[in-house]
């Protein structure tokens, strides 16, 4: 699912280094603990790091959380009015990474069903869509159903119960409640997630069809922003970054805060080779969310770029923000765990990634685990994880790479070959893995 994002109404300029550091661990330990949990809604299969949880988008509720805020004092037991301030909540929280709002999410939720328990839709939707948000998908499926009961016709309640069949890998169910979903309202929302569903498969051409859809269905410039970063993520599966760059460009004329179309142009300009605007990006697109694959992102760039200080930065901040998470308990995002693959401990990306699959066996968590596993020297273990992240069909550029990697440490330099060459269709697909990977087909072309 890929939030919208809201922005301050300008962009301060760039602190010196120690000010920026200072800043942005006071930030990171204002966030809390569900912050690795809000980065993977960001991403899709083609991104640097890991794929965001699907296009999933709600229906956001009529009025401002003021106005909502106001509705509620002066009506208390007025189930509807703490049903759309809950639901507000958890669409401000996806904007701001701010898990605070979760908590007065659920707050408002829980009194909402305690004024009316039952045939409560819109509440139950809403908790659906907080759990997924929090990456508690099993109670995201359970609410989801619960609203199914109680609503047969709400559209929003089968976009929560296919965002939770996806990311426990029961794709067959999600493709039956996407379908279901478009059914009832062919409207943004819907051709968003049947825009994911075909993404998943691979199929690009029709997921570019349908997002496009959901481009022309968009009632806010949040919603028009949020499918021009979808679609700038398929330009750059298809390699065509000139085509990417030029959507974010037009796109951010219109919402010029927003941190993902942002992220998506800074992915744009280093798939271009430009590094200096793609750093810009990054950087503006952290000061408006520090999400985790943000910092990720430009931390590796940065790393790439030869700038160990300034990576180091990003690079404290993620695990200060793994520190909080830990402390939470909650189960680690992809993010977290090929950060720690490749900046950390490979056998503690093992544990992280073994925690996570329990409960979310989506194919971004395969790939991640593959990789940890590769890293930890475990090869024959993560051929089997990377082959359960590609059975989709997902044409993902970094998991192809991944495979790559394990399929030459185990001695197959004809199947390496073979997904280094699809993984080197999307140019700067990582800003350190696409020169390995160019390294590794060449040492292979040259031996073989």
């Amino acid at each position: 699912m890929h939030p919208d994002h809201t922005a301050p109404t300008s962009t301060p300029p760039a602190p010196s280094r120690g000010g920026r550091r200072l800043r942005n661990i006071v930030i990171t330990m204002a966030l809390g603990a569900t912050m690795f949990a809000v980065g993977a809604v960001m991403l899709t299969p083609g991104a640097n790091t890991a794929p965001r949880t699907g296009h999933g988008r709600y229906e956001a509720p009529r009025g401002s959380i003021e106005a909502l805020q106001a509705r509620v004092t002066r009506l208390p037991k007025d189930s509807g009015g703490w049903a759309a301030l809950g639901m507000a909540y958890v669409q401000q929280a996806r904007s701001t990474a701010d898990p605070a709002t979760y908590d007065r999410a659920e707050k408002a939720l829980r009194t909402s069903l305690s004024v009316q328990g039952e045939g409560n839709t819109d509440a139950e939707t809403a908790m659906g869509a907080l759990a997924a948000a929090r990456h508690d998908f099993p109670t995201a499926l359970r609410w989801a159903r619960k609203a199914i009961t109680s609503g047969p016709y709400s559209s929003s309640a089968y976009g929560v119960l296919a965002d939770a069949h996806t990311q426990l890998g029961h794709y067959e169910e999600a493709d039956k409640a996407v379908q279901r979903m478009t059914d009832l309202r062919p409207d943004a929302a819907s051709l968003a997630r049947a825009s994911y569903a075909f993404e998943l498969k691979g199929n690009t051409a029709r997921a570019r069809a349908l997002m496009q859809r959901s481009l022309a269905a968009a009632a806010t410039p949040a919603d028009e922003a949020f499918a021009h970063s979808v679609l700038a993520g398929l330009d750059l599966q298809d390699a065509n970054p000139r085509e990417a760059l030029a959507r974010t460009q037009t796109a951010l004329r219109t919402t010029p805060t927003d941190s993902a179309l942002l992220e998506s142009r800074a992915r744009a300009y280093l798939a271009l080779g430009d590094t200096t605007k793609a750093v810009a990006d990054y950087r503006t697109a952290i000061a408006v969310a520090p999400l985790p694959h943000y910092l990720l992102g430009l931390g590796e760039l940065e790393q790439a770029l030869g700038h160990r200080e300034r990576a180091a930065e990003n690079y404290d901040l993620l695990r200060a923000q793994d520190r909080i998470r830990e402390a939470a308990d909650d189960p680690a995002d992809t993010d977290a765990i090929l950060f720690e693959a490749d900046h950390g401990y490979p056998r503690h990306a093992v544990t992280l990634a073994e925690e996570t699959l329990r409960n979310r066996p989506f194919v971004a968590v395969h790939d991640a685990y593959a990789w940890a596993l590769h890293r930890a020297g475990r090869n024959t273990e993560a051929l089997v994880q990377a082959d359960k992240a590609l059975a989709q069909g997902t044409r993902s550029a970094l998991f192809r790479y991944h495979r790559a990697a394990i399929h030459h440490a185990l001695g197959d330099p004809e199947a390496a070959r073979r997904d280094l060459t699809e993984a080197l269709r999307e140019p700067g697909f990582h800003p350190l893995h696409a020169d390995a990977a160019r390294d590794l087909l060449q040492r292979i072309d040259t031996t073989s």
